[in-house]
């Protein structure tokens, strides 16, 4: 199986911590961009013909901010280009301050059913000093329309002025209004975002301060009944992204639109940055990518790796060496003896501790240096 992503680059205004391709003033230019998507889309069905896809992803920026007669629209695009399992999972992100009772209806009616909703924060002046255009309670009213759907909730950690009771408060209201996958993201403050001036003036938690609330939160979410899968993805038995999981399984996707990344028979690719570019290029048949590369053997093991040892399940050595040919043990001898205290070791997996999941990197780089 495999997934489909779609990046919507609109919003209503960009957060003080996005890096993300995302135009809040050219929403005007959404009709044109989403009938340029569904041209890329039909453009790219004859090479994946041959494909089942059981994922459909639509992320951005903020894809309920536009109409969601596009997004219907844009469902319809898929399934009519390409082999849509009948049981796929179709995902859409949403903003609270952006979703109504017709529009989230529409989105049902079309056949998404999954959402993925961005609180970040229950501290209704954190979410105003990060540039979030919802409150806690708009949060609240999304929660209720969304009443029995599989929906998972954004939160962060490492915030200015942020505490445990902030973190404890934000995954409580998600658990209570009914999310049934609950992702915890540290920040990243990236160099360019408003954000990147807190870090330099020292106003963020320091790495010490971000570990200790990332453990706070490990332990409320599986109080409540949340089991960690990934490093910041949790969820209630059986909830598991499918379409997340794809990526962390090193899986095939096709990605449409600004920004949007794929990974097709070995060869990754990513589309330009650039909206008026994009349009250029689709309105010409041309594809937008502006970086294509073939994936060697030995990169294909590092990425399998790489990925698989973020996830709760790590590595599964048989798995391993029915994709590659030789063993696990053997190829990675080194950096499992020089990290043996930090993992987990059976007869058929590999993986990285529980205490030890979120500082993965400083683990997971003696892998890549085999």
């Amino acid at each position: 199986m495999a997934g489909i992503y779609v990046h919507i680059p609109f919003c209503r205004s960009k957060c003080r911590y996005c890096d993300f391709a995302s135009f809040p003033d050219k929403i005007g230019l959404a009709e044109s961009y989403m009938a340029c998507v569904y041209r890329e889309m039909a453009m790219r069905a004859p090479e994946l013909k041959d494909y089942k896809f059981d994922t459909l992803y639509i992320g951005g920026g903020t894809p309920s901010v536009i109409d969601e007669s596009y997004i219907a629209m844009l469902v319809a695009a898929a399934k009519k280009h390409y082999n849509l399992a009948k049981d796929a999972e179709i995902t859409i992100e949403v903003n609270p301050g952006t979703v109504s009772a017709s529009k989230i209806d529409l989105y049902k009616k079309a056949g998404i059913n999954r959402f993925s909703v961005g609180l970040q924060c229950a501290n209704d002046k954190i979410l105003a000093d990060l540039g979030r255009v919802h409150t806690l309670n708009q949060f609240i009213t999304c929660a209720k329309l969304l009443k029995g759907q599989n929906f998972s909730v954004d939160v962060m950690i490492g915030l200015k002025g942020q505490t445990l009771e902030d973190i404890s408060q934000s995954i409580e209201v998600a658990a209570m209004y009914g999310a049934c996958h609950i992702s915890m993201y540290a920040l990243t403050p990236e160099d360019g975002t408003p954000i990147y001036t807190d870090y330099l003036n020292g106003e963020l938690p320091d790495a010490d301060e971000v570990a200790e609330q990332y453990a706070f939160g490990v332990k409320k979410l599986k109080e409540l009944g949340f089991e960690r899968y990934e490093v910041s993805n949790f969820c209630k038995k059986g909830r598991e992204s499918r379409h997340n999981l794809n990526y962390w399984r090193r899986g095939e996707y096709a990605g449409f639109g600004v920004s949007a990344s794929g990974h097709i028979n070995n060869v990754r690719y990513t589309n330009t940055f650039d909206l008026d570019e994009y349009f250029k290029c689709i309105i010409s048949n041309h594809f937008a990518v502006i970086d294509r590369a073939e994936i060697t053997p030995p990169e294909q093991r590092d990425e399998y790796v790489m990925l698989a040892m973020r996830t709760a399940r790590g590595v599964d050595t048989r798995e391993y060496e029915s994709l590659f040919g030789v063993p696990f043990a053997r190829e990675y001898e080194a950096a499992i003896q020089k990290n043996r205290e930090f993992l987990d070791i059976s007869a058929d997996r590999v993986r990285i501790k529980d205490e030890y999941l979120f500082v993965q990197n400083t683990i997971i780089i003696d892998f890549l240096e085999t």
